[in-house]
């Protein structure tokens, strides 16, 4: 399948140096706890400009004991590979403050370079669509959490040209992807026992997924119906999504199989998933149920992995010439 097709660099021999900007989220967090274990990898600095000065395990306890780096405020040394985790908005600024040399590699978190617009140099980080552009780039936009679920849901169809109709999508999403600092709707009291849909059908994910539909289905123009749900566990998006379509399930078991056979992270299930299948993990599981002329399917990861930091590592693995799995071969949690 051409979207899988390429060819990573030669392995390197050294540690590669990495920094963090905006360390004191839960995808900094997450990033942390990935580059700790990474075997080609080590932390250079953790950057925050609230928290400089303190140590990191002061914010990420679960590192009490495992990571004895204090925040610092600026960029004390320029690493090979730079993530920036600040909030949206955040990232374009900080590299308007800040000059790189024109080897530094820089994997941006945010919204801010997901959309394709004159002089945006950023590749769109979607290993399963764009892995040979990912192999080259020197700047990367990782996509956004529910963006990764729903497209991998769909990236089959459209390069097989059969998004003909409408797509509708109910994905629900764990409160960490409301992001550490609380508000209204991630307070527990506020958040547990409880649902509720936000952003309905204009949600910000919106147009980063239409694009990538678009860059295998040039011709598509149908609505995707997409309703986001706050749901009240802490990680995880379950997303199920449906459409119109004359083929078979027989067919399009063979068509999903056949796009993800070199898709290290993204699984066919056989039968109907659970999210717990995917909690931890750096994988999409995806699973396809035909009912009359509509196709379901469903799509499941982890917010903070897949959907953030463990794709962020996913990345740089590839740009780095690095095994596409280093540091990510983990196992979820099942009870």
């Amino acid at each position: 399948m051409k979207a899988l097709q390429g060819h990573p660099h030669n392995f390197k021999s050294t540690m590669l140096k990495t920094g963090i900007i905006g360390g004191a989220g839960y995808t900094a967090g997450e990033l942390i706890r990935l580059l700790l274990h990474h075997p080609e990898a080590e932390i250079a600095f953790v950057q925050s400009k609230s928290q400089a000065g303190k140590p990191v395990s002061s914010i990420h306890a679960d590192l009490e004991g495992e990571f004895f780096q204090t925040f610092t405020g600026k960029v004390p040394e320029e690493p090979d590979v730079l993530f920036l985790c600040s909030g949206h908005g955040a990232s374009e600024a900080f590299l308007k403050e800040n000059s790189f040399s024109n080897n530094l590699k820089i994997i941006d978190l945010s919204t801010d370079f997901r959309m394709k617009r004159p002089g945006n140099e950023f590749v769109y980080g979607l290993p399963e669509l764009n892995r040979p552009a990912i192999c080259e780039a020197k700047k990367i936009a990782n996509p956004g959490c529910f963006a990764t679920a729903i497209q991998l849901g769909l990236l089959p169809l459209a390069e097989a040209g059969l998004l003909k109709d409408e797509v509708h999508v109910h994905a629900i999403t764990g409160s960490t992807g409301a992001g550490q600092q609380p508000t209204e709707t991630s307070h527990f009291s506020w958040r547990n026992n409880n649902l509720s849909i936000y952003k309905a059908f204009d949600h910000q994910h919106l147009g980063e997924i239409g694009q990538s539909i678009r860059q295998l289905q040039a011709g598509f123009d149908k609505n995707i119906n997409f309703l986001p749900v706050r749901g009240n566990f802490s990680r995880g998006i379950f997303a199920s999504l449906y459409t119109r379509t004359d083929e078979s399930e027989e067919r399009l078991q063979e068509l999903y199989q056949t796009f993800y056979q070199n898709a290290p992270f993204t699984k066919v299930a056989g039968k109907n998933p659970s999210l717990k299948q995917v909690v931890g993990t750096n994988n999409c599981m995806l699973f396809l149920e035909k009912h009359e002329d509509k196709i379901l399917i469903i799509s499941i990861i982890d917010n903070l992995l897949k959907g953030a930091s463990g794709q962020a590592v996913q990345n740089m693995n590839l740009m780095c010439g690095l095994e596409e799995t280093e540091g990510l071969k983990l196992k979820s949690i099942a009870f």
